[in-house]
């Protein structure tokens, strides 16, 4: 037995030497490219996309993620790894899982570690991913790798630990989220069957031995026809479910779900059903509880089959800021940015009671990684419309707008005129606080922008590629005049240099 186990851990391991070898190689020609960001996660190298294994481990926060170091674009997927203290400033560490067995290793590309959870036991740090092989029956099932010191990790020498889908799924299979309740491991994988997106239920003592529940949550009907990386957990009094839904093959916007969740029958009840994210560039986002108590989320700023300009750079992807989940009045589902980024605040510049009719220059030369907090006071506003320019060139001609209609209670964040990314423009409905103000926050890095309005009761995500000189930042109002409370901004120092 133990020759059959040290050979699994020896080709793993000269699968993963290979992978930092290419990493090591490539990594200083990429660092100081263009548009790479300034406080968002990135790795050194390659294509990223889903955050995996998100989970504290001694006192440290880890980031895994759906990893190509060969090339920037998709490929066999391994697992790359950072850790944090403070969830703001990383530490890029060894890849963590690379293809190597039967299970996750193929031919020809189409086969890779998925995305997949970790969980603390004991002293050990365990994934939970998936393994899949194209054209392999069964495609894809449930594997495990382990580790004693957070950074060599061992697959199990009796993996799968699940080898097939149920008959309530299918062979779309995929994304274990693993959490622990009243002294037992739970798991929830997202599949599908007659068009409905499902979230499985699994319960294990062990991690290794699984036996299946039950549907702990399907679609309506009109919630996706396959259900990607499910996350449910609980929240103050109730618990959250999140789903990341396709329809076809298209990826949409994650949802969340607010319910109960009943252990005993292993069905989770839907009650409130809200967009997480309004933007283009959010998905596949994962959570973890720290150990101060906060439920953490962080999401792949980025999306499938849309135009990726640093590509040619030599990598893509990246991922969203970290946000705290809070319950509000069981209905809404807060994101806050972590508190912790308010370290990275330099050059603070306050404004007070600011009268804008028409348009009004602020900043002439506006950090490209910057922070934004503004008041708008509806009880003084005229204008049928008003908001802000980001990232404006000197003409005008290129500018991401974030744009208020009161009368509609919509606000969008328009990146047709945004440089040379994708086009489009996000909507999201957003209520007048009781005192007549609204109050947007804007996390804008070098390619961009994340928008919360109202502490996060809605949040849009976009990633813009302007040109390095589009600097000036403006305000601007339409059919009458704006009446701005108060308006802080900073600067937000780099964390990669």
């Amino acid at each position: 037995m133990s020759d059959f186990v040290n050979a699994i851990n020896l080709k793993h391991q000269e699968a993963i030497n290979k992978a930092n070898r290419e990493i090591d190689r490539k990594k200083d020609t990429i660092k100081n490219s263009r548009y790479r960001l300034k406080y968002h996660f990135m790795a050194p190298i390659g294509w990223i996309n889903d955050p995996n294994g998100l989970v504290q481990y001694k006192g440290e926060y880890q980031l895994f993620y759906q990893y190509y170091p060969y090339d920037s674009k998709w490929g066999p997927m391994h697992w790359g790894h950072a850790k944090s203290t403070d969830l703001v400033h990383w530490e890029h560490l060894p890849v963590a899982l690379a293809p190597s067995e039967s299970y996750d290793c193929g031919e020809v590309p189409g086969y890779g570690c998925f995305s997949g959870s970790g969980v603390v036991d004991g002293e050990e740090l365990v994934l939970i991913y998936t393994g899949h092989v194209d054209n392999k029956e069964p495609m894809q099932v449930q594997c495990i790798a382990t580790s004693k010191d957070g950074l060599q990790f061992e697959k199990h020498f009796q993996n799968p630990v699940i080898d097939d889908y149920p008959e309530d799924g299918s062979p779309d299979f995929r994304d274990p989220k693993v959490w622990k309740h009243d002294g037992k491991w739970y798991m929830v994988v997202g599949s599908h069957t007659d068009g409905k997106g499902k979230a499985l239920l699994y319960v294990s003592t062990n991690l290794k031995d699984w036996d299946y529940v039950g549907v702990a949550a399907e679609s309506n009907g009109t919630q996706g026809d396959m259900w990607e990386c499910p996350d449910l957990f609980p929240l103050q009094n109730h618990h959250i479910l999140l789903v990341s839904p396709m329809y076809g093959k298209q990826n949409e916007k994650p949802f969340y779900v607010i319910g109960e969740m009943d252990y005993e029958k292993g069905v989770f009840t839907q009650q409130t059903v809200r967009t997480l994210d309004y933007g283009f560039d959010f998905y596949a986002p994962q959570t973890l509880l720290d150990d101060n108590g906060r439920r953490i989320m962080i999401g792949w700023m980025e999306k499938w089959l849309t135009k990726m300009p640093s590509q040619q750079h030599g990598w893509a992807g990246a991922m969203t800021i970290p946000r705290e989940l809070l319950l509000e009045g069981g209905t809404i589902v807060k994101q806050k940015p972590v508190i912790e980024l308010e370290n990275l605040r330099t050059n603070e510049k306050h404004y007070d009671s600011l009268i804008v009719e028409n348009e009004r220059i602020v900043n002439e030369s506006m950090e490209e990684s910057s922070e934004v907090i503004i008041d708008f006071d509806l009880n003084e506003t005229t204008a049928s419309s008003f908001g802000l320019q980001l990232r404006c060139s000197e003409d005008g001609n290129e500018r991401t707008e974030i744009i208020l209609d009161a009368a509609k209670k919509e606000i969008i964040l328009d990146r047709n005129y945004a440089g040379v990314g994708e086009k489009g423009y996000s909507k999201a409905p957003f209520t007048i606080n009781d005192d007549g103000t609204i109050q947007v926050r804007i996390f804008m890095d070098t390619t961009s922008v994340e928008v919360f309005v109202n502490d996060g009761e809605q949040v849009i995500t976009n990633r813009i590629f302007p040109d390095d000189s589009s600097r000036l930042f403006k305000l601007f109002s339409k059919d009458g005049k704006v009446c701005v409370s108060r308006m802080t901004t900073w600067t937000l120092y780099s964390v990669w240099e």
